[in-house]
């Protein structure tokens, strides 16, 4: 990805118009079960707290936070279009959701996954799902696989870590959309806060 502009991602907030590509995205792995299944609907309903990763015009990845309790909130509904995997899109993803996160005061983000290893690279530890117990009471209680959950609970304190300067803005041909202070107002709300 060249920092002429050429191959260049851009990640920003998601509209209304990214609706069906997040979802045909999220619902391809919910197939292979992979990822909770996630509508329209109910991506209409938390659009606010949704970023995209958009080249060259397509959607090709999304992700968003959702808020536990106030000094938690979860990277959820992360997905990457499998070709274009590898290529750091999952990581400009969260990395823009941390941001914004440490923006509004929460102190502490979680995930569930199948991957550890992506999230450990970005400073998320491994910790007992128990620990991150506002998540298990409001959405896991409803999974099937809650007895035998095949996720690894990850955490990351946000206190203790801090992004470098820049960041967030342009970074191996990656470039986060400067959040508009409507998004900011439109997230803050989102998460309740």
């Amino acid at each position: 990805m060249g920092e002429d502009g050429g191959d260049q991602v851009l990640v920003r907030p998601a509209t209304a118009a990214d609706v069906p590509a997040m979802a045909a995205l999220i619902n391809g792995y919910a197939a292979q079960n992979l990822m909770l299944p996630r509508s329209a609907e109910q991506l209409m309903q938390h659009l606010p707290s949704f970023v995209v990763a958009e080249r060259e015009g397509k959607i090709i990845g999304c992700a968003g936070l959702a808020r536990l309790s106030p000094e938690l909130a979860e990277v959820r509904s992360l997905a990457v279009a499998a070709d274009q995997q590898g290529r750091g899109v999952g990581r400009a993803l969260v990395n823009y959701l941390l941001h914004a996160a440490r923006a509004v005061g929460i102190p502490q983000v979680c995930a569930l996954t199948l991957r550890p290893d992506f999230f450990s690279a970005l400073g998320f530890r491994v910790v007992d799902r128990w620990d991150i117990s506002p998540k298990l009471w409001q959405e896991c209680i409803y999974c099937s696989k809650f007895h035998r959950c095949d996720e690894t609970a990850m955490l990351l304190n946000l206190e203790e870590t801090r992004p470098p300067e820049g960041a967030t803005r342009r970074q191996n041909g990656f470039v986060g959309a400067p959040a508009t202070l409507a998004w900011q107002r439109a997230f803050a709300a989102a998460l309740g806060k």
